[in-house]
């Protein structure tokens, strides 16, 4: 029975893993997406989020259903604790994606991003793929040594964040309405996803370590 205890505990791993290399692959695309105009690659990045809320819905009732059967306590508790929290903050990191895809499509054939922002979002776009990456790389490895990188990009990001917000309420913003409504919102986007990330960094660090900060 332990053995097959530990088979699941890998297993949870396992699938997490796997929601995270599809975050990574559906940030990769969206901010692409975001940035080009692809409109096919918006529509790829929207249509896939459903195999992540699949896989994530999945692993949430095999955490479940173990720890209804195995009724683990300390180390063996927190692993499924903390793959039911990773698993909603990748969820949610996936769904952000596709927000970002999704403003590419609403506008296209059109860009998306207001003039004077492009240089920013495109550092946004690649510090999230950068997080996502480190976040799979996380829970592959448990390697805490990462944290605080994830940690140092979010700061960027907020930074960024914080610059868009000055640039579309400056009185030299020449932008539209609807320019300024797309901006602070892929603005929003891009942080939250990088908020999201820190959380799971966070969610491994309980795991590890067994403290929460």
């Amino acid at each position: 029975m332990r053995e097959v205890f530990q088979q699941e505990l890998r297993e949870v791993q396992t699938r997490l893993v796997e929601i995270s290399e599809l975050v990574e692959l559906a940030i990769q695309r969206g901010t692409q997406a975001f940035q080009t105009s692809e409109v096919s690659l918006a529509e790829a990045v929207i249509e896939d989020e459903q195999q992540i809320d699949a896989l994530t819905t999945d692993l949430d009732e095999l955490a479940i259903t173990i720890l209804a059967r195995q009724q683990p306590v300390a180390k063996d508790l927190r692993i499924i604790v903390s793959a039911l929290r990773i698993s909603s903050s990748l969820s949610r990191m996936g769904e952000l994606a596709e927000h970002i895809a999704q403003l590419a499509r609403y506008r296209f054939p059109e860009s998306v991003i207001p003039k004077g922002l492009g240089k920013t979002f495109r550092e946004m776009g690649d510090l999230d793929v950068q997080m996502a990456a480190q976040v799979t790389e996380l829970l592959k490895t448990e390697d805490i040594h990462l944290i605080d990188s994830i940690r140092n990009t979010d700061d960027r990001v907020d930074e960024l964040h914080a610059k868009v917000f000055e640039k579309v309420l400056s009185d030299t913003f020449k932008g539209e309405v609807t320019n300024v409504v797309d901006a602070t919102l892929a603005s929003r986007y891009h942080e939250r996803f990088a908020d999201h990330a820190v959380s799971v960094a966070k969610k491994v660090q309980y795991l590890a370590t067994g403290e929460y900060s």
